[in-house]
């Protein structure tokens, strides 16, 4: 009775974050960390006719990368727009991917498919995380790899997820994706059906040809979250969001030629699956 009950809300959320991520235009936001993502690719050891999965892959960051290594790549994101845009980037490198529209807490393969099972700040945003959990590991082969990218509460992408939760708060009752990248919550989540657990603290650089304040812009205009943040607001809550975010991106950036470089912690979370 309580799985039947709660199915239209469960089927409400999934649409709101799809929208969320159908807004915008990700792949604009997932160029300033191309770099970053290649080089979490590499360290994977991903050898020729390999099965890849990559979990909520958005435009391919990663997908496109494990293809260069020869292997045998899926990439699956909730998005359509992400996926037609993933789809055509490999295209344009002659690169042989195989792209699909799904949900990582269902997704649509068989058991054991996959001999590395790969996502970088994606699965960490679907609702249910010991869900999401279970599928990451039974998509893997035995003694296969699962591999995540997943933000930090104290990394500068946690801030700036809190310093938009002070102005617009995040749904109640949802745990933060955030605790994805937080070590306790991860060894919980894979307590079961895995052999072996790493994690590593890690940094990414997020790169643009810009100064901060272009840079708030730039998320307002193209990334989902941060554009479904500044809607739910009026004139005056905008200005102070974007007061704050722009005091943010200025304090972290390391770049002194006009441009932006900021770092940002991730969690990099191996599983080799029992």
């Amino acid at each position: 009775m309580e799985s039947t009950k709660m199915a239209p809300e469960l089927e409400l959320l999934k649409n709101k974050l799809r929208a969320t991520w159908i807004a915008g235009d990700f792949g604009e936001i997932a160029k300033s960390y191309a770099a970053g993502a290649a080089d979490f690719v590499d360290r994977l050891g991903i050898k020729p006719g390999m099965k890849v999965l990559d979990v909520a892959c958005g435009t391919g960051n990663l997908s496109l990368p494990a293809a260069r290594m020869a292997a045998d790549v899926t990439g699956v994101d909730i998005a359509p727009n992400l996926i037609e845009q993933a789809k055509a980037n490999a295209a344009g490198k002659g690169l042989n991917v195989q792209f699909d529209i799904g949900d990582a807490e269902d997704m649509p393969y068989e058991d054991a498919g996959f001999n590395v099972v790969m996502t970088m700040f994606g699965a960490m945003f679907a609702p249910r995380p010991d869900i999401t959990a279970s599928e990451l590991k039974r998509v893997c082969r035995p003694a296969g790899t699962i591999a995540m990218a997943n933000w930090t509460p104290g990394g500068f992408i946690g801030q700036m997820f809190k310093t938009t939760g002070k102005h617009v708060p995040p749904p109640p009752g949802l745990p933060s994706p955030l605790l994805w990248g937080d070590e306790e919550a991860v060894r919980r989540r894979f307590a079961d059906g895995v052999a072996d657990l790493r994690m590593t603290p890690r940094n990414i650089d997020f790169i643009f040809p810009f100064g901060p304040v272009d840079v708030v812009e730039h998320f307002r205009k193209f990334y989902g979250p941060t554009q479904k943040a500044f809607e739910a607001l009026d004139d005056a809550g905008q200005d102070a969001l974007r007061k704050d975010l722009e005091q943010l991106w200025t304090e972290n950036n390391k770049a002194a030629d006009g441009a932006t470089r900021v770092e940002s912690e991730y969690l990099d979370v191996r599983a080799i699956r029992g």
